[in-house]
């Protein structure tokens, strides 16, 4: 499975955002292209403040929902969304997809991070498997708007 920890796979996901077009049509779902870009920042900001969660992470999804995240079975379509990523506010594409990829770029340029702390959903992941995570997780929604 594809990591946003390698070299070529970071490179792909950066070329597939510069593809995406203010025109670009959503296949599925019911967020907008900004709202998307929005979206998909939150899980690399989790990734790289690296902070100590209080929360404990709910037993069915980690038996569960976090077995999907490391395999290369594509996600199902229409997913729920948790309420903290949901927005509905329009954002503006051209700066949500800028602040994307400057997280994108510093999320990977955490390859040799040692300590990670625990996801606030997911509990402890390995390096392996935030690299993995975070792939699937951009894949997804740019799949979602066909790049």
């Amino acid at each position: 499975m594809k990591s946003l920890f390698d070299q070529e796979t970071y490179i792909e996901i950066l070329d597939r955002i510069n593809n995406l077009k203010i025109d670009s049509k959503r296949q599925w779902g019911k967020m907008s292209l900004g709202q998307m870009a929005w979206h998909c920042q939150y899980p690399l900001i989790v990734a790289i403040k690296n902070k100590e969660s209080a929360k404990k992470a709910n037993i069915f999804i980690r038996l569960f929902v976090k077995k999907s995240m490391y395999n290369d079975k594509p996600w199902r379509k229409n997913l729920p969304t948790a309420p903290a990523l949901k927005t509905k506010e329009e954002k503006d594409f051209k700066i949500e997809v800028e602040k994307l990829k400057n997280l994108v770029t510093e999320f990977h340029t955490l390859k040799t991070r040692k300590k990670w702390h625990s996801h606030p959903v997911f509990g402890v992941l390995s390096h392996e498997e935030w690299g993995k995570m975070e792939y699937k997780h951009l894949d997804h929604h740019l799949k979602q708007f066909g790049v």
